[in-house]
């Protein structure tokens, strides 16, 4: 998404201020990030429109098309760059990432007893390195690094397929309604696509993040590695893909919510068209945020759901994603849902730092 300045005195000269990145993380949720360039120092590029549109620039199909060649080495860059940037960012967000999850699935422990469960984000920051060590805030973080390049690359291989399936020929200036369900439906797809492969890592990073052991003896498992092993010796390869179902919801609900809040949001704008760049970018974290709340509680249910493989029949806590709704609901109130949300708007930050080191990173690598 672009982001332009009209040049008054030549109405049909457009300068690029700066655009917007539509992101995927391994969730297969999406969130918009506005980048400046230089801080409007300097345009990315300028045009001259010479085509009868609303909005050259906020209406891309109508945009003047600028052909580029192929560039392998280009890609691959941009590709190493965007997974340094990325190991970096979600690095050094992995201790509130691990808050997150473990006030999410506590419940659902074997290994935290109801009198021992975390009180809050900021009692699960204070005891975590007392009882497991400093180190601990970063268990499952290898394994949400390493999902990033699998993710990227199918989301590179697949948008577009889904977006000529679902969006082709569709105008969303005239056919909002279809625009939307076309949206929800290329980015179910989309989701769902990555989430078969990289789904296997998701679950290994949640269960790695909610061990509570401290030493090799008291861990339920040693490392990656070992955690997917156990899990197919114990459940087969399903056991790995407990959650999926409600996964895939929970990107249909995010984007239904996004979609719906951003459109909200530049409705309520006086002159969406010419709005100040810091403008949408302070609406894009804000839809950012309220989308990924809105569809937390898919979240707590498929993590809750990933803590049934390994156990007993005897010790199974839901027999399916449905009566973990129910039970969550009946037994911990609707507040359980949400435990650990404002952690993840916390965890928004790392969004921001994608960026900063994307751009660094491709500098370094030329």
């Amino acid at each position: 998404m672009l982001r332009h300045k009209q040049d008054k005195a030549n109405p049909k000269r457009y300068e690029l201020l700066g655009h917007g990145e539509e992101r995927y993380d391994s969730d297969g949720l999406n969130s918009l990030h506005y980048r400046l360039l230089d801080l409007i120092k300097k345009p990315l590029y300028t045009w001259i429109h010479t085509e009868i549109a609303p909005d050259p620039v906020q209406d891309l199909p109508n945009r003047p098309k600028m052909t580029k060649k192929a560039d392998p080495y280009g890609f691959a860059k941009d590709f190493l760059a965007g997974g340094i940037s990325a190991a970096v960012s979600k690095t050094a967000v992995a201790p509130i990432e691990r808050v997150k999850l473990l006030l999410q699935v506590q419940a659902a422990s074997k290994q935290i007893a109801v009198d021992q469960q975390y009180k809050g984000i900021v009692d699960c920051f204070v005891r975590i390195p007392k009882e497991q060590g400093i180190g601990a805030f970063w268990r499952g973080n290898l394994a949400n690094v390493i999902r990033y390049f699998p993710t990227q690359a199918l989301n590179f291989a697949f948008k577009d397929v889904y977006k000529q399936v679902f969006l082709g020929g569709v105008d969303k200036n005239t056919q909002f309604w279809r625009y939307f369900l076309g949206n929800l439906g290329s980015g179910g797809a989309a989701g769902a696509t990555s989430l078969c492969f990289v789904y296997p890592l998701d679950f290994a990073r949640t269960r790695l993040g909610a061990d509570v052991g401290r030493g090799p003896g008291q861990r339920e498992y040693n490392g990656l590695l070992d955690c997917l092993k156990k899990t197919v010796k114990s459940d087969g390869i399903i056991g790995l893909y407990r959650g999926f179902n409600v996964s895939v919801q929970g990107i249909i609900i995010y984007r239904a919510a996004y979609f719906g809040c951003f459109d909200t949001a530049k409705g309520m704008l006086p002159d969406p068209k010419n709005t100040s760049i810091f403008v949408s970018w302070a609406i894009a974290q804000v839809v950012t945020t309220a989308s990924g709340i809105i569809s937390y509680p898919f979240d707590t249910v498929r993590r809750r759901m990933m803590m049934q493989s390994g156990r007993a029949k005897a010790d199974i806590m839901y027999k399916n994603t449905l009566d973990c709704w129910v039970k969550i609901g009946k037994q911990e109130g609707s507040g359980a849902f949400f435990k650990g949300a404002f952690s993840n708007v916390l965890r928004g930050t790392g969004g921001a730092l994608v960026l900063v080191f994307y751009d660094e990173v491709k500098a370094l690598l030329g």
